[in-house]
């Protein structure tokens, strides 16, 4: 899967997501607006609590529109074994047992999960702990992920 690919992919589940959200929030804020859910006394609380849930799904489908337009208008870098690891960047790391993970360093929407022929691809940022840990490494650099007994190094064996 080529960059261009996955950042289409990337904006059409965002887009996908946005979509869903959105209904959600205006059927919530329906609902706590709606003449059945007057309070029918001091202790009903039924809008006071639908109008929370609106309120959570309206934030969450602006952030995520602000992920999809920061995919929209991202510009895609190439990189070479010299290049430092910066945003845009399609890591593979390989662990001492021979693990490989892909990674991509996207500008939002870490933990988005991208099914390639070569395996999973996880997005993440740069404001995660393992998306500062890798900024600025090369190609044969280590990094390592988790802490204590159940870290782990990895080699970074290739950036494109």
């Amino acid at each position: 899967m080529t960059k261009e690919q996955m950042i289409q992919e990337i904006t059409a589940r965002l887009a996908a997501d946005l979509a869903v959200l959105a209904s959600a929030a205006r059927a919530a804020h329906e609902a706590a607006t709606h003449e059945e859910c007057l309070p029918d006394n001091k202790y009903d609380t039924t809008a006071l609590e639908a109008s929370y849930i609106a309120q959570g799904q309206a934030n969450r489908a602006q952030e995520i529109r602000i992920a999809l337009e920061s995919y929209r208008t991202l510009t895609l870098s190439g990189f070479d074994d010299a290049a430092p690891i910066r945003l845009t960047a399609l890591v593979t790391l390989e662990s001492e047992l021979g693990e490989v993970r892909r990674l991509f360093l996207g500008p939002q929407a870490g933990g988005m999960k991208i099914a390639d022929r070569g395996g999973e691809i996880v997005v993440i940022t740069p404001r995660s702990p393992l998306g500062r840990s890798l900024l600025g490494l090369r190609t044969g650099d280590e990094v390592q992920m988790g802490e204590g007994a159940a870290a782990q190094t990895f080699t970074v064996v290739e950036v494109c």
